[in-house]
């Protein structure tokens, strides 16, 4: 479970941050091995890349390399968190006294960091790779032309419905949980829930009694029964739109 919830976790906060991960490799490779003032900045500053960005490449350029990415980060922080996770629960970290222990903490800390770096090395290099590819006005770095998927091809919609299943489910699952308390609850002769008075109070007394992974119950569960869904319905949907303009024309 560890390693499950540590991996999604990574992978929902994936989907925000990897816009900065396209501008930062972009920033990183601009001017490599150039002298100063030799080269033309196609990125001034983070804002600017960001704009530039979107203006030529187009919005989607700013989540390039999103599919690599997000199975890097499920990868190397499963294994990381995971591995730390358990070794905590197996009381690796502690002394024979039971305190805990610095030196076995950053071994184990070292360890699993290096695990999961390794494993993900493969697929953080496609990820820069994808994530440089640019209009020629805007390239740095080198370019390779990777293509995961050719155009119109229905594992587009795939993929894109798979990492659309994750963020669904990362920013549902509290409401759900919520939810089926909510729906589960005695009540009164009334019909008045006994133990919450709304959704709200649900999810704050969830969080304040048993913790954040408390409001994260069952996730696995609700993405084995919600991913499918959600990847059938986008896939369909696009596939459906596909042959609509296919035979009106």
């Amino acid at each position: 479970m560890d390693f499950l919830m540590s991996g999604l976790a990574a992978c929902g906060a994936c989907v925000f941050t990897n816009p900065l991960e396209v501008v930062k490799t972009r920033m990183q490779l601009q001017g490599e091995l150039q002298a100063p003032g030799t080269y033309q900045r196609h990125y001034r500053n983070v804002f600017h890349a960001f704009f530039t960005i979107g203006k030529v490449d187009g919005l989607a350029a700013l989540q390039k390399g999103l599919a690599p990415a997000l199975l890097y980060q499920f990868l190397m922080n499963g294994i990381r968190l995971g591995t730390y996770g358990l070794a905590e629960a197996k009381g690796y970290l502690h002394t024979a006294d039971g305190t805990l222990s610095p030196v076995h903490s950053a071994a184990a800390g070292a360890l699993a960091g290096i695990m999961g770096a390794y494993l993900g090395s493969p697929i953080y290099m496609v990820k820069t790779h994808l994530q440089a590819q640019a209009a020629s006005e805007i390239a740095v770095g080198h370019q390779y032309k990777h293509q995961i998927f050719p155009p119109q091809s229905w594992k587009v919609a795939l993929a894109a419905a798979m990492v659309s299943g994750i963020a669904v489910v990362m920013a549902m699952t509290p409401f759900d949980v919520a939810s089926t308390r909510l729906y589960n609850q005695p009540t009164d002769a009334h019909g008045k829930g006994l133990m919450y008075r709304g959704i709200l109070d649900a999810l704050l007394q969830t969080a304040r009694t048993e913790g954040i992974w408390g409001m994260y119950k069952g996730i696995g569960a609700s993405y084995f029964r919600l991913g499918p869904h959600t990847i059938l319905s986008l896939f369909f949907w696009d596939q459906l739109r596909f042959l609509y303009h296919t035979y009106t024309k």
